[in-house]
């Protein structure tokens, strides 16, 4: 008996993967009884607090020509207040006619950062040295807009620094000098020979069971009746140096960390092709190490800069300072808020964009060594 042949078999493709406005919106928002209880709660509080803050923010608010007694009638918030106190929180005690040498040098700054941020910047040995060139030309045109006394710029010592430059100023060089100084401490507290391990994990240690009050404190009064009495050390660079030693330490935890993380047989494949000590640790373990920590590295330049703040216990004036400074004008009394939401929105952009480019570039490099990106 005949068996009737089959009908060949047709291949279909799959169906589309579920797309579109309403499957985000399901997935982010209502994925479950939890996802729609915390939507609605998030809803309700958005109800009850936006339009509050409307009125406050915009509605009821004040802005030049008002004054004192008009923003005070008024209940809102005063930018007549803000409008006016500006220049004084971004850089505090620097002669008011020359605020425009600040205020070049952190666009300097930020158009240094804004170019650098690319990878493609650093991707050949060419490109990283017209780089570097760009940074010590940056930096060299930020020292002489700030200190002065060449090329006709009048000089200004820098004890009148304050403000944004400071708060930068401190961050910035506090984290990239500390960045080279755990380097070395996280290698000597590895290295075979017991002496520099030893010395290496004390001064790691002791600093971290210190709080950075503390090593301000040390520094400013302290250091100064250790030191022989002809020798002056400016206390600017006290307070830096508190910030490198404090940073260093946690820094040089966190590089240890991702150290241990290597595969011996890294190390092995290393030195079988006959490379040195350093040689083995800057092109083979370090890059391996670094990429490991760089979300922990990142969170500690975020609190390096965050905690700049401290510097106005030992009467220096970060943003913090000079938001104080500003609200203390009997002319302005009781009106502070307005301050510290604008030095609060400059430490949420600057905090944001690391983390922002912390995450980019992480996930650029697992993707460049064959990983997935982890949540």
């Amino acid at each position: 008996m005949a068996v009737a042949a089959e009908p060949p078999r047709v291949q279909r493709p799959p169906p589309p993967a579920p797309s579109g406005a309403l499957l985000w919106l399901r997935r982010n928002f209502f994925d479950g009884w939890h996802g729609v209880l915390l939507t609605a709660l998030g809803i309700w509080f958005l109800a009850v607090t936006l339009p509050g803050l409307w009125r406050w923010l915009v509605a009821d608010s004040r802005v030049a020509p008002a004054g004192y007694d008009d923003c005070l009638k008024s209940g809102g918030a005063c930018w007549a207040y803000l409008q006016a106190k500006w220049r004084l929180i971004l850089f505090g005690t620097y002669p008011f006619d020359l605020q425009w040498r600040p205020a070049l040098a952190v666009g300097l700054f930020c158009a240094a950062v804004g170019l650098s941020a690319p990878r493609a910047m650093w991707a050949s040995r060419s490109r990283r040295w017209a780089m570097a060139a760009v940074w010590a030309a940056t930096i060299l045109a930020i020292g002489v807009l700030m200190w002065g006394g060449v090329a006709g710029l009048r000089p200004v010592p820098h004890r009148l620094w304050a403000g944004l430059p400071l708060t930068l100023g401190l961050a910035v060089i506090g984290c990239g000098v500390a960045f080279g100084l755990a380097l070395l401490l996280a290698l000597g507290r590895r290295s075979d020979m017991p002496v520099i391990s030893w010395l290496c994990t004390g001064y790691i240690e002791f600093i971290r069971g210190v709080p950075l009050i503390s090593l301000l404190f040390l520094a400013t009064i302290l250091f100064p009746l250790v030191v022989p009495a002809d020798v002056d050390v400016d206390k600017l660079l006290r307070a830096q140096l508190a910030f490198v030693m404090f940073f260093a330490a946690y820094m040089a935890e966190a590089i240890r960390g991702g150290l241990q993380s290597i595969p011996p047989g890294q190390y092995a494949a290393a030195e079988s092709l006959g490379l040195g000590y350093w040689r083995m640790h800057l092109d083979v373990v370090l890059p391996q190490a670094l990429r490991v920590t760089l979300p922990s590295l990142v969170n500690i330049f975020i609190a390096a800069f965050k905690d700049t703040s401290l510097v106005t216990i030992i009467s220096m004036l970060d943003l913090l300072g000079t938001a104080n400074a500003a609200k203390a004008d009997p002319a302005w009394w009781g009106l502070y808020i307005e301050s510290y939401l604008f030095i609060a929105a400059i430490y949420f952009v600057a905090c944001a964009a690391m983390s922002a480019y912390s995450q980019r570039l992480e996930a650029r490099l697992a993707a460049g060594s064959g990983g997935g990106r982890r949540g």
